[in-house]
């Protein structure tokens, strides 16, 4: 594939890597810090984090009734993205070792950490455990997705598509019968980006 490519991959890695910085800067306002991967806030803070928790009992006083009667409609969505985990999770462990893809790492995807403030009652806790797990899984499974599509199908749609994933930029245009033929095989293991992005990641 053309060089170029390859650079747009690495800036659209290197913007989503800023993206990040940018959102965990405002962190340095607040006194916590990451301990094997769990924030740990000073003791005054949660002494007074404690006092801002707003009890179960006024969430539920001050939710209107549709807020309520559609709880177990949101819920059970678990079932659903459960079962999706678990099928993707099967999916990748098999069939990504045959292929030879790199493995996508969930733990980097499905994060689970806001039920520790202290300044969230218990319903807000399970909102936020409940909301940070089903995201996750959906990025998770689209990180997948993006990989099984390089890996089978890498061509790109004749209309365009909201959303589309970033690996997307290295596809054969739609139609282009040629390219796909003679790039198909090369395709198939263009991945050191990812393996790249790790080493980087894992040396900062």
């Amino acid at each position: 594939m053309p060089k170029r490519l390859d650079h747009l991959l690495e800036e659209i890695h290197e913007l989503e890597r800023v993206v990040t910085e940018k959102i965990q800067q405002t962190k340095n306002d607040f006194t916590y810090k990451l301990v094997r991967g769990r924030a740990v806030f000073d003791k005054d803070v949660r002494r007074r984090h404690r006092a801002m928790a707003k009890h179960a009992w006024r969430t539920i006083c001050e939710s209107s009734f549709w807020t309520i009667a559609t709880a177990p409609v949101i819920y059970s969505l678990l079932i659903p993205f459960t079962m999706m985990d678990m099928f993707v999770s099967l999916y990748q462990a098999v069939c990504f070792r045959v292929y030879r893809i790199p493995r996508v790492k969930r733990s980097e995807y499905v994060v689970i950490d806001r039920h520790s403030l202290a300044y969230l009652n218990i319903i807000e806790k399970v909102n936020c455990v409940y909301c940070g797990y089903c995201n996750g899984v959906i990025a998770f499974a689209r990180e997948v997705a993006s990989r099984t599509e390089q890996y089978w199908c890498p061509i790109k749609h004749a209309r365009r598509a909201k959303g589309c994933h970033s690996r997307t930029c290295l596809f054969c245009e739609f139609g282009d019968a040629e390219g796909y033929a003679e790039n198909l095989q090369s395709l198939r293991q263009q991945f050191h980006d990812i393996e790249t992005s790790r080493e980087e990641s894992s040396g900062t």
